[in-house]
């Protein structure tokens, strides 16, 4: 790779819808792997508009991401519980329930855990 590379979310490579209409995930495919951006509309959660897509009881993916705008609030399966919001870093390990909170969406840039994301099994 030489100079500057640019890219758009609003040209990605791959867009996956959730269940519903309750948003998006905007893929691009990079030298360096996948890198996301999900727009999760109000009312949006993991267990109602993914997991239907994804197969598993919980989310199974890992994220390091940054909140653009909006909140969200992440439970863990052992129910520790925490909420990221606009300008915030987060890590996040498998196994978890997500839901959008209030009514603004919830954009987030992730580029870890998104390649595999709201991925129907077997494809």
């Amino acid at each position: 790779m030489t100079g500057i590379m640019r890219r758009s979310f609003d040209s990605a490579d791959e867009t996956r819808p959730f269940e519903e209409g309750k948003g998006r995930l905007d893929l691009l495919t990079t030298e360096h792997g996948p890198v996301g951006r999900a727009v999760f509309e109000p009312g949006w959660q993991w267990s109602k508009h993914v997991k239907p897509i994804a197969g598993t009881d919980s989310c199974q993916a890992s994220h390091v991401g940054y909140v653009v705008s909006g909140r969200m609030r992440i439970v863990m399966d052992d129910g520790q519980s925490g909420e990221v919001g606009p300008g915030d870093f987060f890590t996040v390990t498998p196994g978890h329930d997500a839901l959008v909170l209030g009514d603004e969406p919830c954009v987030a840039l992730d580029w870890v855990g998104f390649g595999e994301y709201a991925r129907a099994q077997g494809t």
